[in-house]
C-alpha cells in the first residue's frame, strides 16, 4: 500500500512539474521572437535599415547574438548594494510574471490550473512583481535605480485599478471568475465574443484594460519607470548578466501575460473566430497565441508611435480618465444586462 501510495504521489509531482514547465518551453522562444520583432517593427516604423542587414538575412542572426552576449556577461553587484535583496529581486519580478500563466487557458485542453478564481488569482498574484520591482531600487542604493522602483510601484498600483474595473464588467456577464468557463462562454462565431457581443460598455472596457496594460508592463507611453533620458535604466541601471536577462525576460512574459488577459476575456480566447469548422485543441492553442501575439504587435507599434507622457499626466489618465469610464462600463453592463 505504502509503494502504491509513493508511485502515486511521484506521478502526480511529475505530472505538476510537466504542466509547469509548459509555460516556460512557451516563453523563452516567444522572448526570443519578441525581441527580433521589436526591432523589426521599430524598423519599419522609422526606416532604419540597420536590421535588415545587421545578422544575416532580415536581422535573424542578430538576437541570438544579443543573447549570447549577455549570458556571457559578468555579474557585478556594487559594494554598497544589499547583496541579499540585489540577488533576489530579479527572481521575484520573474515569478510574479511567470505565476500569472498558471489560469490562463491555451487551448480547450490545457489550463494549468483551472481553478474557479483564475481572473483573481491573475491580478493578485502579477502584483507581486511590484515587490520585486521596489527591492532592485532599494537595494542598488543607486537615486536613479531607486527613482524607477518608487514610479513603476506607484505607476503599476495606480493602474491595476481601472484594469481591475474593466475586467469585472465582463465578470457581470459572465458570472464567473473562471477563465476557461469565460473562454467556452464565448464559443461559436465571432460575433458571440463579449467585445462584439455586448457594445458598447464592453468594447470601451477592453480599450481601457489595454491602455492600463500598458502602464502595468510600463511600455511606452507609460515607460517613466526606466526612462533611459532620465534615469539612465530605472530600477535595473546596477544589473547586468543574467540578472539583467531575468527582468528582460520577465517584462516580455508580462506583456503576454496581459495580451493573453485581453484575448481571453474579450476576444474568446482559444475560440476560432469561424466558429466550429476551424477548432480542436490544436487549433485552439493557434488561435490563442495569434490573438495573444496581435496585441503584442500593438504594443510595439505604440512604443514606437507615441511620445512619453510626464508623471503628472501618467496620473492623470489612471485617476481622472480611465478609472471613471471604467465605473460608467460598470454601470452601463449591469443597466444592459438588467434590461
Amino acid at each position: 500500500m505504502d509503494e502504491i501510495l509513493i508511485n502515486f504521489l511521484g506521478n502526480d509531482i511529475i505530472a505538476y512539474t510537466l504542466m509547469a514547465f509548459v509555460p516556460l518551453v512557451w516563453i523563452v522562444p516567444y522572448a526570443l521572437f519578441a525581441v527580433y520583432l521589436e526591432r523589426k517593427v521599430s524598423a519599419h516604423m522609422q526606416d532604419r535599415l540597420g536590421p535588415m542587414y545587421t545578422g544575416g538575412w532580415h536581422g535573424w542572426a542578430q538576437t541570438i547574438a544579443d543573447i549570447l552576449k549577455l549570458i556571457q556577461k559578468e555579474d557585478i553587484v556594487p559594494s554598497s548594494a544589499d547583496k541579499k535583496l540585489h540577488l533576489l529581486s530579479p527572481y521575484v519580478v520573474f515569478i510574479g510574471s511567470y505565476a500569472a500563466f498558471a489560469t490562463i487557458p491555451f487551448s480547450s485542453a490545457y489550463i494549468g490550473s483551472n481553478i474557479n478564481i483564475g481572473l483573481f488569482y491573475v491580478i493578485a498574484v502579477s502584483s507581486l512583481v511590484v515587490a520585486g520591482l521596489l527591492m532592485a531600487g532599494w537595494s542598488s542604493n543607486n537615486k536613479w535605480s531607486l527613482f524607477g522602483a518608487m514610479r513603476s510601484a506607484a505607476q503599476i498600483v495606480s493602474y491595476e485599478i481601472p484594469s481591475s474595473l474593466a475586467l469585472i464588467a465582463v465578470v457581470m456577464i459572465a458570472g464567473s471568475l473562471n477563465l476557461q468557463e469565460i473562454n467556452q462562454m464565448q464559443s461559436g462565431w465571432f460575433w458571440n465574443w463579449y467585445v462584439f457581443k455586448y457594445p458598447p460598455f464592453v468594447f470601451l472596457a477592453f480599450v481601457i484594460y489595454f491602455v492600463a496594460s500598458l502602464a502595468e508592463t510600463n511600455r511606452t507611453p507609460f515607460d517613466m519607470p526606466e526612462a533611459e533620458s532620465e534615469l539612465v535604466a530605472g530600477y535595473h541601471t546596477e544589473y547586468s548578466g543574467m540578472k539583467f536577462a531575468l527582468f528582460f525576460l520577465a517584462e516580455y512574459a508580462n506583456m503576454f501575460a496581459v495580451s493573453a488577459i485581453a484575448a481571453t476575456v474579450f476576444f474568446g480566447g482559444w475560440n476560432s473566430p469561424f466558429g466550429e469548422f476551424l477548432g480542436g485543441p490544436l487549433w485552439g492553442v493557434f488561435w490563442f497565441l495569434s490573438k495573444g501575439m496581435f496585441f503584442i504587435f500593438i504594443q510595439m507599434w505604440l512604443r514606437w508611435t507615441l511620445p512619453r507622457l510626464r508623471v503628472d499626466q501618467l496620473m492623470y489618465v489612471s485617476w481622472k480618465v480611465l478609472t471613471p469610464w471604467a465605473f460608467v462600463c460598470i454601470v452601463g453592463v449591469g443597466l444592459w444586462t438588467l434590461l
